[in-house]
């Protein structure tokens, strides 16, 4: 049986790698699987190419979207690219993997637009703003001006909530993985 798709955004913080591994971990019988993106960047340390990435030059990469073979994509600074390919996406999915997309809010908008209701989409929300700043602080990984950024990056970010099928707010960790847990179950039960 083919896949499932499950796309999961979140303002930086807002505790989304965390469920998302947790679910990974804890429930093998959801069998679900990474997205495998394509890069333009170098491998670091130990990654393969196919492991954690699909490792593509620049120009590599700027043909594939000539041929329009990405889901999403995006340029973050001058020639390192970030993009899911679709055929990629559809080969987990012949596999039996649900895939699981943990991208940023623009690109989990536009893989939902492009699978529709094969897909569901998942907001992971900090309670506020100001929890969100106690817990980057708490972090003690940034520098002031970097957490500023975060922080009017998470407001903006926030605002394409309701776009999204369903808003899981993170007050509770326990509380917001169960309820992670009962909704991906719940689209898994959909025909």
């Amino acid at each position: 049986m083919k896949g499932k798709m499950f796309v999961i955004s979140a303002p930086s913080g807002s505790g989304k790698s965390t469920i998302v591994q947790w679910l990974m971990k804890e429930h093998p019988e959801l069998h679900m699987a990474f997205s495998i993106s394509c890069t333009s960047r170098a491998p670091r340390g130990t990654e393969q190419n196919g492991v954690e990435y699909f490792f593509l030059t620049p120009e590599e990469f700027r043909e594939k979207i000539a041929k329009d073979e990405f889901l999403e994509y995006e340029e973050v600074y001058e020639n390192r690219f970030y993009g899911t390919l679709k055929e990629q996406v559809e080969r987990q999915r012949e596999m039996g993997q649900n895939v699981v997309f943990d991208v940023d809010v623009k690109g989990g908008i536009n893989i939902k637009k492009y699978y529709g209701d094969e897909a569901m989409s998942l907001f992971i929300q900090p309670p506020s703003v100001e929890e969100l700043r106690r817990r980057l602080e708490g972090r003690a990984t940034d520098t002031a001006e970097a957490i500023a950024e975060r922080l009017a990056k998470a407001e903006y970010e926030m605002t394409f909530a309701p776009q999204f099928d369903h808003i899981v707010v993170n007050d509770n960790l326990e509380e917001a993985k169960a309820e992670t847990l009962r909704l991906v179950n719940d689209f898994l039960k959909e025909e």
